[in-house]
This record gives C-alpha cells, structure tokens and sequence, in this order.
C-alpha cells in the first residue's frame, strides 16, 4: 500500500480559495489514479474529485465542478485540490486515496487513504 499524507487545511471564509496537497509514497510508482474525499461527522465519506494517473484524466462531483481543481507533480508524487469559491457546505475533514488498480466513487473503491485534514469554511 502507498502511504498518503495530506496537507494544507485550515479556516477560509466563505468565497475564499484554499489548496491542498497529498504525497504519495512506498509503491507510489505503481499508483493508479488519486482522488479525494471529503467526511462530515455522522456522514458517509463523500467522492470529491480523481485523477488517473496515466491518462491525466479526471472526473469530478457535481457539487464541486466548476471549483474544484485537482492536479498532480509527477516528479513529487504529489496530487493537488484547489479549491475556489469555497462555501460553508464544504467544510470537512477532506481525505486522499489512492489505488493501484482502479477507480470509482465509492470509499471501497479505494485502497490507500491519508489521515486526513480539516477544512473549515466559515460564513
């Protein structure tokens, strides 16, 4: 399994910007797609966005298109969120996942995951 550690979280207002990142390393090499989840306490881990790796391709949320960003550093074995226009429904611990042989929206979809890290959109 990859190891994941996510950064980059804190306190935004409202309409705001905020970056996240996740490392990817230990079988980093062999890494499928990347992607992110967001958990709000008493919910279910919720899709946000994906990359797969070989095609460069993604795919996003419905509830993020148009604001969200999710890029990769190759070189850095690094995936990126950036996120525009925040809004106070976005506020969550945002979790990175990455598999070696898939992808999907679903959490079981994914086999590694970060620990995590909060964001906070106040209002």
């Amino acid at each position: 399994q990859v190891h994941l550690v996510e950064s980059g979280g804190g306190l935004v207002q409202a309409g705001g910007s905020m970056n996240l990142s996740c490392a990817a390393s230990g079988g980093s090499s062999s890494t499928y797609a990347m992607g992110w989840f967001r958990q709000v306490p008493g919910k279910e881990r919720e899709f946000v966005a994906l990359l797969i790796w070989s095609e460069d391709s993604t795919h996003y949320a419905d509830s993020v298109k148009g604001r969200f960003t999710i890029s990769r550093d190759n070189a850095k074995n690094t995936v990126f969120l950036r996120m525009n226009s925040l809004k106070p429904e976005d506020s969550a611990v945002y979790f990175c996942a990455a598999d070696s042989r898939r992808v999907g929206v679903r959490e079981r979809d994914w086999g590694s995951w970060g620990q995590g890290t909060q964001v906070t959109v106040s209002s």
